[in-house]
């Protein structure tokens, strides 16, 4: 038996809003006779539908809500974990066999709380990692400065930049960078956020604000240093959360395209898992494909190389468990390393669940499998209807064939009467192509004006700002 956790990043290190949906992936990751804690009680017709998929009877997989806590039933809550009561319901729910029963904890994020659930259960020892997440490890493994400082360590390439930790040297490295940079551009970075939420690009010409890959904000410098100035007096409590974290500063790298390598690190040692690619529209991350085509063998050597590198270095300060160490391909054919998100990224049940364990992509003929989110010009009435549109355009996932879709996390409503957000998977024929399969579902379902919607409220949250 495995104890599966659905949780996000702690609450402490970056605040989270509703997430009820995004952790409940953690069913693509169940087997027969594991237990799953969620921050709610899951979707029923999401766990009909994704244990259907993944071969385990519902019978076979007991779910748990934990506590509530301070934040209702939305996230949960680190606390909720260790309150006595809970924990006696889970020693319950383990059966005769008790703490013996179980062989691994495994958790969506590395908090310092699984440690405390894990001791309390006496199944420390089964939490790879327990004793380093035990110390605040997962804040220290998913920070974008600390990734810095590591991959020069570990000799590997970046971009030009600075970690800041204060108003001042901020304003300083923008300056120097904006002088040096041939883009002349730089990126701004929160050392915790995703999904190029935390990352603001700044420009000094309107025309340069072009649809960068990993950077959600857009911010037009005035002239001269006053801009700079100017910007940082404003923009440094969110770079830096208040003051509590450092900022990364780097050079705007035009026309790259977005990759990553991900890996697992064991007491063993570490071990690649699947390379991919991530694609943005409107500086939203829209869908991510696996496995990685379309590169040269340099270029893919390259990006395991500095994959392993980092995951061998991450291993060696403490970390185990899945990380995946995101890049750039250079128009030159050059790769950088932008970040490393050691924890179970939002790749993993694409490939490892999915397109590895039930479409086979490695099997004659070949198939590749593209993860998309719903985009916020469609709307989606519900779980249901989506469902019942695959059926009529003849696209949900048919086993024979190894293509059509299958929809990878709950779709629930943003409020009453709301369409609803969700991601779903298509596994095609990589000679064909998705496009015309996600075209038919875009017929059916776009009806939002676009420049209508809030974004704010899309999946990988986060408004799209434009500010001078």
């Amino acid at each position: 038996m495995r104890i599966l956790i659905g949780n996000h990043i702690d609450p402490s290190i970056r605040e989270r809003g509703d997430m009820r949906a995004w952790t409940q992936r953690a069913l693509w990751f169940a087997r027969p006779g594991d237990l799953l804690i969620l921050c709610c009680e899951p979707d029923e017709a999401f766990v009909d539908y994704a244990l259907a998929h993944a071969g385990v009877k519902r019978e076979e997989l007991t779910v748990l809500a934990a506590p509530p806590g301070a934040r209702g039933n939305r996230l949960l809550d680190p606390a909720s974990l260790t309150v006595p009561a809970f924990v006696e319901q889970v020693r319950a729910a383990l059966g005769p066999a008790g703490a013996g029963a179980v062989c691994e904890v495994f958790a969506l994020w590395p908090s310092a709380s699984v440690t405390r659930f894990a001791d309390a259960l006496g199944v420390a020892d089964r939490f790879p990692g327990a004793a380093f997440f035990g110390q605040g490890g997962g804040e220290m493994g998913n920070s974008k400065a600390n990734f810095r400082a590591l991959a020069a360590a570990a000799g590997v390439p970046i971009l030009p930049g600075r970690v800041c930790r204060s108003l001042s040297e901020a304003t300083e490295a923008t300056e120097a960078l904006l002088k040096g940079s041939a883009s002349g551009a730089v990126v701004v970075k929160q050392a915790h956020n995703g999904a190029g939420v935390g990352n603001q690009l700044l420009v000094p010409e309107q025309e340069m604000a072009v649809d960068h890959v990993g950077a959600r904000h857009l911010h037009h410098l005035a002239p001269g240093s006053d801009g700079i100035a100017v910007y940082w007096a404003e923009r440094w409590p969110w770079a830096s959360g208040e003051g509590r974290w450092p900022v990364v500063i780097e050079e705007f790298a035009p026309g790259a395209d977005a990759v990553y390598s991900e890996h697992y690190a064991s007491d063993e040692g570490t071990r690649a898992t699947e390379t991919g690619r991530l694609l943005y529209v409107g500086r939203r991350l829209s869908h991510q494909v696996v496995p990685l085509d379309g590169v040269t063998e340099p270029v893919r050597a390259a990006l395991l190389d500095g994959g392993r590198r980092l995951a061998d270095a991450y291993r060696a300060f403490g970390y185990r468990g899945h990380l995946s160490a995101d890049a750039l391909v250079l128009p030159d054919g050059s790769v950088v390393f932008t970040e490393v998100n050691a924890q179970v990224s939002g790749s993993l049940h694409i490939y490892q669940s999915i397109a590895h364990g039930i479409v086979d992509v490695a099997a004659a003929p070949a198939r590749q499998v593209v993860e998309y989110h719903v985009p916020p010009t469609w709307a989606v009435p519900s779980f249901s209807a989506f469902l019942a549109a695959l059926d009529e355009l003849g696209l949900a996932y048919d086993p024979v064939t190894r293509t059509g879709v299958i929809v990878s996390m709950p779709a629930i409503p943003l409020g009453p009467g709301e369409p609803v957000q969700f991601v779903f998977c298509l596994a095609y024929d990589p000679a064909e192509g998705s496009t015309d399969a996600f075209g038919r579902l875009d017929a059916r379902f776009a009806s939002v004006p676009a420049g209508t919607y809030d974004a704010s409220q899309h999946i990988g949250t986060g408004a799209v700002s434009f500010s001078s």
